[in-house]
């Protein structure tokens, strides 16, 4: 499972830590717009933060109770009691970085134009503590360097990856 804040990068990592553990990959956003019909910004527009937030939570706990896979989990779900609890039978790599650098990743986005990861890790970052069973700083590692890394912490053979 990757979990951070916006614009850490959890979907790049997970595709790629999905790949070099040959299993299937779930993001929250598609998750959204499949189930129910938008983007976290439209649905928090359309229902609200806390209708958005359940819908995220729900994600994450149908996926883990499925077949393994690598789970890109919407910071907000850490919030959640029950997400967390079921995280613990999961490996959990959080992907970080200053929240300079997540500022200025997602200036071009249009998830939440008004961001403020500042905020945001204020009222996370002890869950994600929690949680995680490693950090990936990744306003230093690139995406391939932190799959390396999950590989390498979960005791896994490198094998054959560029």
């Amino acid at each position: 499972m990757v979990i951070g804040l916006m614009g850490s990068g959890k979907t790049t990592a997970g595709v790629l830590i999905a790949e070099a553990l040959g299993l299937e990959f779930s993001d929250s956003d598609p998750f959204l717009k499949a189930r129910y019909g938008g983007t976290a910004a439209q649905i928090a527009a359309r229902e609200g933060a806390a209708a958005l937030h359940l819908y995220e939570a729900e994600h994450v706990l149908l996926e883990l109770a499925g077949p393994p896979k690598v789970i890109a989990a919407a910071a907000s779900t850490v919030e959640d009691p029950e997400v967390r609890a079921a995280m613990r039978a999961a490996f959990v790599v959080w992907v970080d970085a200053p929240d300079k650098v997540l500022a200025e990743r997602m200036r071009s986005s249009d998830h939440r134009p008004d961001f403020d990861p500042a905020a945001m890790r204020a009222r996370r970052e002890r869950y994600f503590r929690e949680v995680a069973d490693t950090v990936c700083d990744v306003g230093e590692l690139t995406p391939e360097q932190v799959r390396d890394e999950v590989v390498r912490e979960m005791g896994l053979p490198a094998g054959d990856r560029d």
